[in-house]
């Protein structure tokens, strides 16, 4: 019997819930970026080691909506912090526990869950801004633990995994050993060509954009993908196609890099920017595909 249990990470865009998970797992299974909306789908990250098995559920920001699709995030977060074992807060402590992170924290208070306040991003801080930090959150709630971590640098990983562990309950393994993730290889191929959209095109291009994987053939040390990009407007096209096609190769190019790491196989990728102007639209062209997102 291992220590088993649901550990759901929770904060505003940008915290770094996505980074610690890759860290805590060992690999990239979530894509990055500094743009609220990154992370659209919730993505689960199974951590095994000899004597636990931890299910890390990594959720969209929450933050203030502008749009439908960011009322649509923040749902997702708050319906995946219910029903977990723990819930793992992240901050930035470099800015300070502001006003969004206190109307999430009111938010998760009804859950009736543990609660780890995560301090992140602690190598941009000294240790009397840390300390400062630490001794204001102890006034904000009973938080089960605070720990201070760097998910980049991976600063306490192994003291957050402990404390983890011990708010966790003997029990039968959830899922086989061998399994890393809920999403499929194809729609994790998919998320990398959209990370680097996002990383190459900065401000230019929308969170919105959208990218499926619409062939997938793997072969014994050969894989051949093919990622439509979708976009809502003409212009975005242009942007992202670039002057004779320069920045749809250096998209291509930074994805099939991080591909043939996760594969571990040589990665032949095609890639094409195609325009639908609405949602209605893009629901009709996958349908006729036999494609939905969350299928990927």
């Amino acid at each position: 019997m291992k220590k088993v249990g649901f550990v759901s990470l929770v904060g505003r865009p940008n915290v770094g819930k996505s980074t610690l998970l890759n860290n805590l797992l060992g690999i990239k299974i979530a894509i990055t970026s500094d743009k609220a909306g990154t992370t659209r789908n919730v993505i689960q990250g199974i951590y095994n080691d000899s004597e636990s098995q931890i299910v890390f559920v990594d959720t969209p920001g929450i933050h203030k909506p502008t749009h439908k699709l960011g009322n649509l995030l923040n749902k997702k977060a708050y319906q995946n912090s219910q029903g977990v074992d723990l819930i793992l807060f992240l901050v930035d402590a470099s800015r300070g526990i502001g006003k969004g992170d206190l109307f999430i924290l009111e938010r998760l208070k009804k859950e009736n869950t543990p609660i780890f306040l995560l301090l992140n991003k602690i190598d941009r801080m000294n240790k009397e801004q840390l300390l400062k930090i630490i001794m204001s959150a102890k006034d904000l709630y009973d938080f089960k633990e605070i720990i201070p971590i760097s998910a980049l640098a991976s600063d306490n990983k192994d003291e957050l995994l402990k404390c983890i562990k011990n708010e966790l309950e003997e029990q039968e393994e959830i899922y086989d050993e061998d399994e890393l993730t809920n999403v499929s290889t194809r729609f994790i191929m998919g998320e990398i060509v959209r990370e680097k959209v996002l990383h190459l095109t900065k401000e230019e291009i929308p969170h919105a954009v959208t990218c499926y994987v619409e062939d997938y053939e793997e072969e014994e040390n050969l894989v051949r993908i093919q990622v439509l990009i979708v976009v809502d407007r003409d212009n975005l096209k242009k942007i992202l196609i670039g002057k004779q096609g320069s920045m749809l190769k250096e998209i291509g190019t930074r994805a099939r890099r991080d591909m043939e790491h996760f594969l571990g196989k040589k990665v032949y990728l095609s890639t094409y920017v195609k325009t639908l102007k609405n949602w209605r639209d893009q629901e009709k062209y996958f349908q006729e595909l036999g494609l939905r997102e969350e299928d990927e």
